[in-house]
């Protein structure tokens, strides 16, 4: 089983680390629309230095160069807490045996400190392919395909867990058996209609 970390295993938002550096929720809202953005943050996700993003959108928005310049050190401070139930989950996985992997869009700056942080999760996953160490990012089938070979996994075998449609659709382009997570008890329904947990 392989599952997405972000938003299935953990809370991530940038919202939770910029509610607390700026008051007011009118200039959180527009900073996080036009500055911060999900499409700036995916350049790390794709394998980009931080210090490389965060000059040339201080650049841009020199007014900002602070609140930007948090982002790299206080990174962990935009992942929230474990998903409602997931870690439980999780738990009752390995109890069963079942081999646990990864495959995350992450920097590969940011991971190693996080992973450390929440090693307590990530021990019993034998293998986490990380994307901006890899610089492939998911829907890319190439990264599905990557993680296969380098599990020894066979798709057709192997059920991939994301919140991301797209995501879910890439996966099931190379054969993974891929499900959309949209909450704990949903994914323990449609792990209970395989056969995987009862």
């Amino acid at each position: 089983m392989i599952f997405d970390v972000g938003r299935v295993l953990y809370d991530w938002d940038p919202r939770i680390l910029y509610r607390r550096l700026i008051d007011d929720d009118r200039a959180l809202d527009a900073f996080l629309r036009d500055v911060v953005t999900h499409e700036w943050h995916f350049q790390h996700d794709a394998g980009r230095d931080f210090a490389d993003t965060s000059a040339e959108l201080a650049a841009v928005y020199p007014q900002h160069a602070g609140l930007i310049a948090a982002w790299g050190p206080r990174f962990l401070d935009s992942i929230g807490a474990p998903i409602a139930g997931m870690a439980a989950l999780v738990d009752e996985l390995e109890a069963a045996a079942m081999p646990l992997y990864a495959i995350t869009n992450f920097s590969h700056e940011f991971w190693p400190p996080f992973r450390a942080r929440e090693a307590a999760m990530f021990d019993r996953f034998r293998d986490i392919v990380v994307s901006g160490a890899e610089k492939l990012v998911k829907p890319d089938p190439a990264i599905y395909r990557l993680a296969l070979d380098r599990f020894g996994l066979e798709a057709g075998r192997t059920v991939f867990i994301d919140d991301n449609a797209a995501n879910v659709a890439g996966a099931r382009s190379v054969g993974l058996i891929a499900l959309h997570f949209v909450d704990e008890p949903t994914l323990r329904g449609d792990l209970q209609a395989l056969g995987l947990l009862t």
